[in-house]
């Protein structure tokens, strides 16, 4: 079994980011797999076990209709099911620091009034609130 801390915390970080990306609390994530919230909570820590793989980082990652093997593909190194890896490292960026980037963007890009593209912003970060992104 593997147990590099680094491994084990890129494990974390993806098991975080699927189950953020779906929504889902760590006590839901951790209903729905059968486990309780403390074992998601350990897992996303990327806490590195004392023995053997955990049976409970299986569950979670059955929760999250991670393939068979995922497990051992992240902690080799390999691609993370969905790509969400790279999620958690993201710079995040307030609600209305998005919408001037938004309306800066546009008004270097299109031709429109600042009626139109304050509207198209309003509407692109309502869409980004309905997704739960901000």
């Amino acid at each position: 079994m593997n147990r590099d801390p680094a491994a084990w915390a890129r494990l974390g970080n993806a098991l975080r980011a699927a189950r953020e990306h779906r929504g889902l609390t760590q006590a839901e994530l951790g209903e729905q797999a059968g486990v309780s919230s403390r074992s998601v909570q350990d897992a996303e820590a990327g806490t590195v076990p004392k023995s053997r793989m955990p049976y409970t980082v299986g569950r979670i990652a059955s929760a999250l209709e991670w393939p068979p093997g995922s497990i051992e593909d992240v902690l080799g190194g390999g691609v993370v099911p969905g790509g969400w890896a790279e999620t958690s490292v993201q710079k995040q960026v307030d609600e209305e620091r998005l919408g001037q980037i938004l309306t800066s963007s546009m008004v270097h890009n299109i031709a429109a009034t600042t009626e139109e593209i304050a509207k198209a912003t309003a509407a692109a970060l309502d869409a980004l609130r309905r997704e739960g992104l901000i």
